[in-house]
């Protein structure tokens, strides 16, 4: 009975062209994509900043590209199917075992593809490192990051201040962030922004976003850390300079003192902590923070990003 339907299915499907078969599918899968981004759930797809908008380009290539290969994978299915059956005399020849151009077409084009695939992935894995420092008209902005347990310590070296949940950059300006951990070892990532890096104890990573204009951008992290990490999200807010210079300003007359013994308060777990700002008279914290995790008497000296001491 089964075989009997599949058949008629198969007879009435062989009426129709290929491409309304696969017409409805596609049709499907763009609505899907239309609906999240219009609803604001696809931030990949609505990048604000240089790195987000490489990578949202290099999504939508791979896209493009798959959707490509999948078509003449599908296409190649029914037009098999619907040719070869066993009732088409006329195409169904069972003794015959292939063919020069078959072979080409079942090894040239899945080679070509990989080619193609392997050429784009190592030219955009340079233009997206996030070890390479972007260039711009501003002078960059050095914002050093420590993943708690869960929370985000924003600390801003030059300036002496420091925040918990909340990244306040300047728009237009390249920001070179200094990653560790005092926690189990997590993901910063803010998706319009950048993309994501790991951020883990005794170790200092780096990643590099610029803002391409004013706006609050959602971060949150990318590893699975405990109880509260769905508590773990933070704010990346992109200001104006003159906005920015003020909240500098007014951030160093914030009566809440950040040395390495109310640090180590603030490092106890906690989850779904409110917004906190400090002044930090302190400015070798996060080398301490990263340092309490090597050897006994190593020199914190000799802790360097990119060949310069911290």
């Amino acid at each position: 009975m089964l075989n009997h339907w599949i058949n008629k299915l198969l007879v009435r499907a062989n009426k129709v062209p290929v491409f309304k078969l696969l017409l409805p599918l596609y049709v499907c899968i763009a609505g899907m994509f239309a609906i999240l981004i219009a609803r604001g759930n696809m931030q990949l797809l609505q990048p604000a900043g240089y790195i987000a908008n490489i990578q949202t380009k290099i999504l939508w290539g791979a896209i493009a590209f798959a959707g490509i290969v999948a078509t003449i994978v599908i296409g190649s299915f029914f037009v098999i199917v619907f040719r070869y059956k066993e009732d088409n005399h006329k195409a169904y020849a069972p003794d015959w075992s292939g063919g020069k151009m078959i072979v080409i077409f079942a090894w040239g084009l899945p080679l070509l593809a990989i080619s193609v695939v392997s050429v784009l992935v190592w030219n955009t894995a340079h233009m997206v490192d996030p070890y390479k420092s972007i260039s711009g008209t501003h002078a960059p902005v050095t914002i050093q990051v420590v993943a708690l347990q869960w929370k985000w310590l924003f600390i801003y070296p030059n300036d002496h201040i420091a925040s918990v949940n909340m990244l306040e950059i300047p728009a237009g300006t390249p920001v070179n962030l200094q990653l560790t951990a005092d926690a189990p070892m997590n993901g910063f990532w803010v998706p319009r922004l950048s993309g994501q890096i790991a951020a883990m104890p005794g170790m200092v990573t780096q990643l590099h976003l610029e803002a391409d204009t004013a706006g609050t951008y959602q971060g949150s992290p990318a590893e699975l850390s405990g109880a509260d990490f769905a508590g773990m999200d933070f704010s990346v807010k992109a200001v104006s300079a003159s906005e920015y210079a003020s909240w500098k300003s007014l951030m160093r007359q914030n009566g809440n003192v950040l040395n390495y013994t109310s640090y180590k308060q603030l490092a106890e777990p906690s989850g779904y902590n409110s917004l906190e700002y400090y002044s930090m008279p302190d400015p070798n914290l996060f080398t301490e923070i990263v340092m309490q995790f090597m050897a006994p008497g190593t020199d914190p000296s000799a802790l360097q990003i990119g060949g310069r001491s911290l």
